[in-house]
């Protein structure tokens, strides 16, 4: 086709500007991080629940109140050297005594849901063997029905790591099938006392981490380990887990078959069960590393999840730990398989992964050069190492203040998807999400003002966003959490919380991301961050 000049004018300058487009694209993209991904409410289900998430331990104090028995954290908080800084739960955020104004705040911050759990020293002081405490049903029974009269719906956990101390003098706790029994005592009192009001239900938080802190590296209470893992008092790092996991997960199926039994029909709720899910990616683009990434979600993710919607573990993970791995009658199998309404994620990071079953591994420590010489070669962990390095030094993403964490957005909507696929697309929760800052991190000013915070909020649900829209069925999100609180072996120096609070006050007070996640709820025009620095001051 002939051109005349000034269609060829025309032409030009339409090219030129189109360089130009792809130019100032380049540049923007080589500078990545400057970037922020923005992200609407509008995005999201009109039913979708947005919340905040908090435990009874971390948050509650009291521990010696109104008939309330010492739990395995209370012990080993108490403890020397157990906790940075000589941290510990006595009065946590004081919650006990001001659930009312925090409630408040999460009525202000215009959040349609709240996760919180239940402290099962404080409801049942001595298990099966004691009574129900009339002061604990009252505390949970005032914050479910204030929740509601402020249009804020409960979604509550029975287990989030802490229980009666007794249960682990008197048997081992989750080492002994008598736990078992002892969880569906606890779950039936909850059920009767709150299921008239509760609609959500997590029997367990995260058994698949609290068996690796536990009773691998024996950092959480009872501190189960043996070597190379750690060297505790007592404990096999390569058998405990699985038998911890095993009881969990037997426990948790009794409990749903009471529930859906004798109280789902007349009280209409969902009951699921937590999982903490990292995301992988191979360490190096080759066939090793990248089988081992996937191994990595078979022996983290899938070895919890698959006995509850298939009703055994993985054939992965049968393979590799042979007799070690316990295994479930029929009548268990049976019970487990499809004994969950929902499965809850909690999702905060990706990590590298190498495969330490076919490489070939030295031995040193060298933080670049990522090895398998701690345990990372034995069936418990799937012979293979997580690293937030690769061997050139590079951070999966940038490190948060919380070892182990790196903000790598894109690892959301990975993470759901892979759940999606192997779980038939079963209805999803983001039970936690969060960014960790050190109080070095957060001095003076960016107390309150926690850009990284915001940002890391914004990216990883635009990519929760991208996983609804390919069609996963993700019905919620909680933001872990509410306010900064007790964060187990880290004590208070790590920070997630979108509320400060004052060391000695314990007054609450919003930080910049609290006032982000209001804007969002409530589609407001400030859901950018610029319009945010001009007015906050940033």
């Amino acid at each position: 086709m002939k051109m005349g000049t000034k269609t060829k004018n025309s032409y030009f300058i339409c090219l030129l500007l189109l360089l130009q487009h792809v130019y100032a694209n380049s540049i923007i993209g080589e500078k990545g991080n400057d970037l922020e991904e923005e992200v609407k409410r509008s995005e999201f289900p009109d039913s979708f629940l947005f919340g905040t998430s908090t435990s009874a331990y971390q948050i509650e104090g009291a521990y010696i109140e109104d008939g309330r028995s010492l739990s395995n954290w209370d012990v080993f908080s108490h403890t020397n050297g157990s906790i940075t800084n000589g941290g510990n739960g006595d009065v946590a955020d004081d919650h006990y005594h001001r659930y009312l104004e925090d409630i408040d705040i999460m009525a202000s911050l215009g959040v349609n849901a709240y996760r919180f759990s239940i402290s099962w020293s404080r409801l049942l002081p001595r298990g099966k063997l004691g009574v129900v405490n009339p002061a604990g049903i009252k505390f949970y029974n005032n914050i479910i029905d204030n929740l509601l009269l402020k249009g804020v719906t409960p979604f509550v956990t029975i287990h989030h790591n802490d229980y009666p101390q007794e249960l682990e003098d008197r048997y081992g706790a989750w080492l002994s099938p008598l736990m078992q029994e002892e969880f569906v005592h606890f779950a039936e009192t909850c059920f009767k006392s709150f299921g008239d009001r509760v609609k959500y239900w997590v029997t367990i938080n995260e058994p698949n981490l609290f068996a690796e802190l536990a009773y691998m590296n024996g950092i959480f209470p009872p501190s189960h380990c043996s070597p190379p893992f750690g060297n505790c008092s007592s404990g096999n790092s390569d058998t405990e887990p699985l038998l911890v996991i095993h009881n969990s997960i037997l426990a948790h199926a009794k409990a749903v078959k009471l529930y859906r039994h004798h109280f789902q029909a007349k009280q209409g709720g969902m009951i699921g069960l937590v999982a903490s899910a990292y995301m992988y990616k191979p360490i190096k683009d080759d066939e090793a590393d990248i089988k081992a990434a996937a191994r990595a979600l078979t022996f983290h993710v899938a070895w919890l999840l698959d006995p509850l919607v298939y009703g055994d573990y993985p054939t992965e993970m049968r393979e590799y730990h042979g007799k070690k791995l316990p295994e479930f009658s029929p009548e268990e199998s049976k019970l487990i398989k499809n004994s969950i309404d929902f499965i809850g994620l909690n999702h905060y990071s990706t990590l590298f992964v190498k495969d330490c079953l076919l490489s070939n591994c030295t031995c040193n420590n060298d933080n670049n050069n990522p090895t398998c010489s701690h345990g990372e070669n034995r069936a418990i962990l799937g012979f293979l190492l997580t690293a937030g390095q690769n061997e050139d030094g590079a951070f999966v993403g940038d490190p948060m203040g919380m070892p182990g964490l790196y903000v790598v957005p894109q690892g959301m909507e990975e993470i759901v998807d892979y759940i999606k696929k192997r779980y038939n697309n079963m209805p999803i929760f983001v039970t936690e999400n969060g960014y960790a800052s050190i109080d070095k991190q957060e001095e003076g000013e960016e107390l309150v003002k926690d850009i990284k915070r915001i940002k890391y909020h914004k990216a990883y649900l635009a990519s929760l966003a991208r996983s609804i829209r390919n069609g996963a069925d993700v019905r919620g999100y909680f933001i872990w959490s509410l306010m900064d609180n007790f964060e187990w072996v880290f004590g208070y120096t790590i920070k997630f919380g979108l509320y400060q609070v004052n060391p000695l006050t314990l007054d609450r007070s919003p930080k910049l991301s609290a006032h982000w996640y209001n804007d969002f709820l409530t589609n407001s025009s400030l859901n950018n961050i610029q319009a945010k620095k001009s007015i906050y001051g940033v």
